[in-house]
């Protein structure tokens, strides 16, 4: 017998139009914010960054491929890695899908790494995904959008990331056990792994000035996390107790 509330339809559809009603509230919120977001001043970028690519060395400018509009998402996937971060892997499993959309709508999407190139697209080989995907190995650009930190850095103390110093799981001492199994799956120890952290940044070009508008970390990331948001609508919702994810081709079964 279920241990969840149950009702007549019509008490269902009561009860549905009273979320409802929260839901409007919520979308009207979330709006809001969007436009939070996009009245945030732009700061102009000089620093010449250099990436490697498939079609070979790029700046920043050029990772627009000629769109005024580019979305970097900072992909864990340090210079020691053997594979990816598995909630990267997650996050990107939805890339492809929309790449083309927003390509169509003057917006680049593409992932920036650490690692080397030549391990990156084997490992985009290994997922089945295609979306652009650069390295960044050697450059300053993981470091000055506060996605990666140095050896020095850790052992001066906790780092700042999403805008606060120390507040972070990947900060904390002892280092929480997802954080040494995910690190394990990605082939190094805790330190190496935690030296980089997810996020996203947004740029914008005009009259051929690069500027940064946005840039967001950890839970900041739910919104482009697709499968939660489908969790969210299930019966169960998030269900969670501990980590359960895994890259896709690591499951028992699709």
């Amino acid at each position: 017998m279920t241990t969840h509330a149950t009702a007549t339809h019509e008490q269902w559809l009561e009860a549905r139009r009273d979320l409802l009603a929260a839901e409007k509230d919520l979308t009207r919120k979330s709006d809001d914010v969007a436009r939070l977001r996009q009245r945030l001043p732009w700061v102009r970028v000089d620093k010449t960054y250099r990436f490697d690519a498939e079609a070979g060395g790029k700046t920043l400018t050029e990772l627009f491929d000629g769109r005024s509009q580019l979305l970097v998402y900072h992909f864990m996937f340090g210079p020691d890695y053997t594979a990816g971060c598995p909630s990267c892997s997650m996050i990107a499993d939805g890339f492809d899908g929309f790449a083309v959309h927003l390509a169509n709508h003057d917006v680049t999407l593409t992932a920036v790494s650490r690692a080397p190139l030549e391990k990156l697209l084997a490992y985009r080989r290994r997922m089945g995904w295609s979306f652009p995907w650069a390295s960044s190995h050697g450059d300053d650009f993981n470091f000055d959008f506060a996605v990666s930190f140095a050896e020095a850095q850790e052992r001066e103390g906790p780092v700042e990331y999403n805008y606060a110093r120390g507040a972070h799981a990947m900060d904390r001492i002892p280092v929480p056990p997802p954080v040494v199994a995910f690190a394990t799956s990605c082939g190094c120890d805790a330190a190496t792994y935690r030296r980089d952290r997810p996020g996203m940044s947004a740029f914008v070009r005009e009259d051929g000035v690069v500027y940064h508008a946005y840039s967001t970390y950890a839970r900041g990331l739910d919104g482009l996390w697709g499968a939660y948001q489908w969790l969210d609508r299930a019966p169960k919702g998030r269900n969670e107790q501990g980590i359960w994810w895994r890259r896709h081709d690591e499951y028992d079964h699709g």
